[in-house]
């Protein structure tokens, strides 16, 4: 793929300086999740400040850097940390790190993250498959000049979380006995967490989860031709559900105990999409 986008370009040439490693999976690696990079035998890691053109992660429990390795032979690409909104960054430089896995030679997306459960069924430790989402709440990541050479200027978003690869996951978990929800995501701009009367909308709207990244990486997905996955970790309650305040220390710590189940799900749903056969 010949892209012309000038900061993409830049991008692609740095880490292409450093490493001809080709991924078929790209991984994003949510707040407290971070941990599983030491499933991956590394072959080439990059901290993002080295990336010309790649934005920097200012969030704690977000480290900053791409990870190039296999996984038990699956040769993936993974952020460890990801780019937010809330930081102050541009929505279309939120979505460049997916883009770039996409120039990378990745086939498939698989987004993770640590988020607040809605669903009254839902209790924090629960992981959660995304069906569907309410990005309606953040800028779209594909305003302004469309870029060719990724994908339409009208993308059509009717099953943006694969269903194959959604059975996969869900397969994965009922093998080993790893509970999972299955539900809608809402993404919220942040920082600060959502009022109690907007979760009460989001519940509304159909929301079971909401957080503050996934969905629009998700769009971007799909629009370069990525098939996109992606689990949730129910690290808290949400605002007027919780009796406690909110804290990112307490996501933090939650996702610290969930890191066990975890790692093993996500590493063994990984070869279980069979994206080297």
């Amino acid at each position: 793929m010949n892209i012309q986008e000038p900061t993409l370009k830049r991008c692609l040439a740095s880490v292409r300086k450093k490493t001809d490693f080709v991924p078929a999976l790209g991984l994003v690696l949510g707040s407290g999740l971070g941990d599983f990079a030491k499933e991956i035998t590394p072959v080439c890691e990059i901290p993002y400040g080295e990336i010309d053109g790649f934005p920097v992660s200012t969030v704690p429990g977000h480290e900053g850097k791409l990870i190039f390795g296999h996984l038990k032979g699956v040769p993936i690409v993974a952020m460890k940390g990801r780019i937010h909104f809330f930081e102050g960054y541009p929505m279309q430089t939120v979505v460049l790190p997916v883009r770039l896995m996409r120039l990378l030679g990745a086939k498939v997306l698989f987004l993770t993250n640590a988020c607040g459960g809605i669903n009254p069924s839902y209790k924090p430790g629960d992981f959660m498959i995304i069906e569907d989402h309410l990005s309606c709440f953040v800028p779209n990541p594909l305003v302004g000049p469309n870029i060719d050479e990724l994908g339409p200027r009208f993308p059509d978003m009717s099953h943006i979380y694969d269903p194959k690869l959604r059975a996969s996951l869900k397969a994965t978990a009922d093998r080993l006995q790893i509970p999972v929800q299955q539900g809608i995501y809402v993404q919220y701009s942040g920082p600060s967490y959502e009022s109690p009367i907007e979760i009460k909308m989001f519940a509304q709207m159909g929301a079971d989860a909401v957080g503050m990244s996934t969905a629009v990486e998700a769009i971007a997905g799909v629009h370069c031709g990525l098939r996109v996955v992606a689990l949730s970790f129910i690290s808290n309650l949400a605002a007027g559900i919780s009796k406690t305040p909110l804290s990112h220390e307490e996501v933090q710590e939650a996702a610290n105990a969930a890191s066990s189940s975890f790692r093993k799900l996500v590493a063994q749903a990984i070869l279980d999409f069979h994206l080297t056969d």
